[in-house]
C-alpha cells in the first residue's frame, strides 16, 4: 500500500518513517510539511493511505481530509486526543496518539491489510444499473437491482446498503464499491456516502462551498467542497 507522511515537524515524519520500515506492506512514496503541500501530492501521486497530523501551521489535518476525496484511507498521528470525534466522523480508519507505540501501529496496519484484502472485488467488470446484486446481512439475503439501491453508507469497516426499508450491513468498503459501480448513475459525495443520482430530487448550496442533497427519502447527505465542482460537471448545475 502506497503511504504519505505528512507532519510539519521534521523529527515526527523521520520517526513514523522509522517505524514503518517494519512492514513491508507499507511504501512510502512521500512526505509532507503541510497540508497544502499534501493535497497536492495526494492528486498527484494518488496514495492508498495517508499518515496525518492534525495541528499543523495553516491548514489543519482535519481540514485537509475535508478536503480530499474518499478513495485514500486515513490515518491521524496526533499528541492530542480530543480531536478523535471529529476525526471518525470524517470516516478516519485509526487515530494513534504521539509517540507511537510500534504495537499500536502494528494493529493499525494489520487492519488495514485484512479491510484490503476483505475488499477486492472478484472481478474489476463495472455494474450496470440494472444489474442484480446478492447482499448477505447475518442470516438474512436478498437479490437487489442496482437501480433500487438508494444509498450507500460507510460504518467503520462496513458499508450500509439502503433499498427498499432495508438497511443491511456487508464487509466492503466504500473504496471498493466505488471502483464497481457506474459513475454515471452513482455518485461518492463524501467519505462516508454514495449516492443513486436517480434518487436525488434537490440539490442546495451548503456550508462551505458543499453542497446537501436531498434524496426521495427525504433524507439529506452532504456534498464535500471537493466532490461538489465534480456533481456541479456532472449534472450540469
Amino acid at each position: 500500500m502506497k503511504a504519505i507522511i505528512i507532519d510539519d515537524e521534521r523529527l515526527a515524519r523521520q520517526e513514523l518513517r522509522s517505524l514503518l520500515a517494519a512492514h513491508k506492506e507499507i511504501e512510502i512514496i512521500a512526505e509532507c510539511a503541510d497540508a497544502s503541500e499534501a493535497q497536492l501530492k495526494i492528486n498527484e501521486l494518488k496514495p492508498d493511505i495517508i499518515f496525518c497530523d492534525i495541528q499543523m501551521p495553516g491548514k489543519t489535518g482535519l481540514e485537509l481530509v475535508e478536503e480530499i476525496s474518499g478513495t485514500v484511507e486515513v490515518v491521524f498521528v496526533t499528541a492530542y486526543d480530543e480531536h478523535a470525534l471529529k476525526a471518525f466522523e470524517l470516516n478516519a480508519f485509526d487515530y494513534l496518539l504521539k509517540p507511537v507505540k510500534p504495537e499500536r501501529l502494528a494493529e493499525t496496519i494489520k487492519k488495514l491489510v485484512e479491510k484490503e484484502v476483505s475488499s477486492k472485488p472478484e472481478t474489476n467488470t463495472p455494474l450496470g444499473i440494472k444489474d442484480t446484486v446478492f447482499i448477505k446481512d447475518g442470516e438474512k439475503c436478498w437479490f437487489v437491482k442496482l437501480e433500487d439501491v438508494r444509498l450507500f453508507e460507510s460504518e467503520g469497516n462496513y458499508v450500509r446498503v439502503y433499498f427498499d426499508t432495508n438497511r443491511p450491513l456487508i464487509l466492503r468498503s466504500l473504496n471498493s464499491l466505488e471502483t464497481r459501480l457506474s459513475e454515471k448513475h452513482f455518485f461518492r459525495a463524501s467519505r462516508k456516502h454514495i449516492v443513486n443520482l436517480n434518487y436525488v430530487v434537490s440539490v442546495e448550496n451548503w456550508f462551505n462551498g458543499g453542497l446537501n442533497l436531498k434524496l426521495k427519502d427525504g433524507r439529506d447527505v452532504e456534498v464535500s467542497r471537493r466532490q461538489a465542482v465534480k456533481i456541479k460537471d456532472l449534472m450540469s448545475l
